[in-house]
């Protein structure tokens, strides 16, 4: 891949290697679709639960029924430039320490080692709008959602960044959309114009994740103004 120069010259670019979690959920397998489109991307290395039951020549699975097994001892996880972070719960109906366990001690049990292979990594945190980084709100999602963003940050990536989605519109076609996006997604074009801040599409979310996990962004929160911007 190259880039062209006035006067007819090109810059050589090299194309990047990401890790991409939860692709077997919403967002993760919206990620990994823009993935595969994308120049940008060499290859990817999902780590998930169960297959994504993808076959093409980018993807290679790293599959663990117990992602708290993670060691970073499996192959193919030390030539990564890029994390897309995606795994997620919802807080609904789990008590603060279950949560906590999803959200907090999963994700730094999977970073700390990708870290260590790869240290000059980019992770690109899928967080949420409402997240609280003083971590001393009355919600409690918003609390832990903030204490990893905050840990996250603290722990050495080469660039660390915080995308913070509210409304996404689903990408069609995709097998993971949750169901109640069917009964409200004729809010999307209304929600989009009278609150630009909390609507984007999921495809916008993906695109500005491959982004900046390819050249970075001057900002670490990414807020959905942000992702449409990254995304054109």
């Amino acid at each position: 891949m190259g880039i062209e120069l006035p006067g007819g010259n090109k810059m050589e670019t090299k194309s990047i290697n990401v890790i991409n979690t939860g692709a077997t959920g919403m967002v993760g397998e919206g990620v990994l679709h823009e993935c595969l489109n994308d120049p940008k991307i060499a290859a990817i290395t999902l780590i998930n639960r169960r297959s994504a039951g993808i076959v093409h020549p980018k993807v290679k699975e790293v599959l663990l029924t117990d992602l708290f097994a993670f060691t970073g001892d499996e192959p193919g996880l030390d030539n990564a430039d890029a994390c897309f972070y995606c795994l997620g719960a919802t807080s609904i109906g789990k008590s603060e320490g279950d949560y906590t366990k999803l959200t907090y001690d999963l994700t730094l049990k999977i970073a700390t080692p990708l870290l260590k292979l790869n240290p000059g990594i980019t992770f690109c945190y899928v967080s949420a709008k409402g997240t609280d980084d003083s971590e001393k709100g009355k919600t409690m999602w918003a609390r832990i959602k903030g204490r990893t963003e905050n840990d996250l940050a603290k722990m050495g990536f080469r660039q660390f960044y915080a995308f913070r989605p509210f409304m996404l519109t689903p990408t069609k076609g995709l097998q993971n959309t949750h169901g109640f996006y069917n009964y409200i997604s004729w809010l999307f074009p209304l929600g989009r114009m009278v609150y630009p801040e909390g609507f984007c599409t999921l495809k916008e979310l993906a695109l500005a994740m491959i982004q900046v996990g390819y050249q970075g962004y001057g900002k670490k929160i990414i807020t959905p103004t942000d992702m449409v911007k990254l995304a054109k």
